[in-house]
């Protein structure tokens, strides 16, 4: 990083290890970074992009805050240490799904009430800094300096993270203290089994807020994922508080960046606006979910006209069954060749939230393509098979009941029906070049 008379200069990078050079000011915060680089991308902004703090050297990661300085956090991290432009689909999950994030026997004031918990409540609890909520369990924990693992049962509370000396006992002399909150980040380790001889693949760490050796790292490591998750996030609401639900609740889109005039535009960028010429005079289409349709019907008509046109004879050189073998090629959620580990991984990173998806080519079979989608923090595969029928080609993935002249047809099926799927296709999984 380094910083001249208006700003600081910063270095953001994409999946595909591109980087990009922004010069930011010295207070401007994740979110307002985040769609700065939305508008550059011409990136679609739903709320769900984010600034991820990467250190490949200790296979750390975690998502910045909304309300987090970058220069700050830019300031704390070693020279290999990088920030990645992502999405995260998960980042407000527990404020969508509060009573389904946390299993009861986690949250001790569950137990202690022997009843149901209505979400306000629950939410009440998390962000009231007068409250005493605590999450306990048991989790591996990694001895300092050495490699070996202790199970413990652990309680996480507003003041820090304690482990119990004497089985599960809560009492003040049997407790002491692992990490605190204030001072610390959490993290999800990418290389736990390999790097610290994990227990499990579910590892995660608080990492104090300087510039750390792997040695002063807390690592920790749960059973499954939904532990993990359910610990991650209560760090993070114990830490923050109210100003975690205060984010959530910011509109998701403004009209203009806080930091920034608004920018002249070139012609070809002007020309990606919006625009409703159903009635006398045009209009600019602001609402967000509403360009989104806008741009879907498009896409049914060009679909339409560019089949009318090849069967009409048109010198256009795409033959239907040519197009529907290619369209999909342009869409955000398809990957192309991509392995199964590599799809798995990009779910991982984005969220593992119900719905995320992707489309990729078959590895077993040249002619068929796979639709990857989480459903209950697991990922499944579902392969789309063509098939033919009059002489055109449509593809499926329930053995033809239900049958496709492309794959975005499929997609959008499946985006307002769930059919043969565990859930509707909601979030596609995006990378986009910087």
């Amino acid at each position: 990083m380094s910083v001249c008379q208006r700003g600081c200069i910063i270095n953001i990078f994409s999946e595909d290890g591109m980087g990009k050079v922004v010069e930011i000011p010295a207070d401007m915060t994740a979110r307002d970074l985040c769609q700065l680089l939305v508008y550059k991308s011409h990136c679609v902004d739903d709320n769900s992009w984010a600034l991820v703090e990467h250190h490949p050297l200790l296979g750390l990661e975690r998502c910045l805050e909304d309300h987090e300085l970058v220069v700050q956090v830019q300031a704390s991290m070693t020279s290999e240490g990088r920030f990645l432009f992502r999405k995260n689909y998960a980042k407000y999950e527990f404020f969508r799904n509060p009573l389904n994030f946390f299993p009861e026997h986690m949250v001790a004031w569950c137990q202690e009430t022997n009843g149901a918990i209505p979400p306000s409540q629950l939410l009440q609890n998390f962000l009231n800094s007068s409250s005493c909520p605590e999450i306990q369990g048991f989790l591996y924990v990694k001895e300092m300096g050495r490699k070996s693992w202790k199970k413990l049962y652990v309680f996480l509370r507003r003041s820090g993270l304690y482990f119990s000396t004497k089985g599960t006992s809560k009492e003040p002399r049997h407790l002491q203290l692992l990490a605190d909150l204030e001072d610390s980040n959490v993290f999800t380790v990418t290389t736990g089994k390999k790097l610290h001889s994990a227990p499990t693949d579910y590892e995660f760490c608080i990492k104090p807020n300087k510039r750390t050796e792997l040695k002063e790292l807390r690592m920790l490591c749960t059973e499954d994922e939904q532990s993990r998750t359910s610990w991650m996030t209560a760090f993070r609401l114990f830490k923050y508080g109210i100003v975690l639900y205060q984010n959530y609740k910011i509109p998701q889109q403004r009209k203009t960046l806080s930091h920034f005039s608004t920018p002249v535009r070139s012609v070809s960028e002007n020309s990606l606006v919006a625009m409703d010429f159903s009635g006398r005079i045009g209009r600019v289409i602001d609402n967000p979910l509403e360009a989104q349709s806008a741009a879907m019907e498009e896409g049914y008509a060009w679909r339409k006209r560019s089949q009318r046109m090849n069967i009409l004879g048109s010198p256009s050189p795409l033959h239907p069954c040519v197009l529907s073998s290619v369209i999909h090629r342009t869409q955000l959620w398809f990957h192309g060749r991509i392995t199964r580990e590599e799809s798995h991984r990009m779910i991982h990173q984005q969220g593992q939230v119900d719905g995320l998806f992707l489309l990729r080519d078959s590895q077993s079979n040249p002619k068929a393509f796979v639709l990857t989608l989480c459903h209950h923090q697991k990922i499944k595969h579902f392969q789309i098979l063509p098939c033919e029928e009059d002489g055109q080609i449509f593809f499926s993935l329930d053995d033809g009941s239900t049958k496709f002249t492309d794959l975005i047809q499929l997609v959008e099926f499946y985006q307002l029906n769930r059919g043969v799927l565990p859930c509707k296709l909601k979030h596609p999984c995006t990378l986009v070049a910087l």
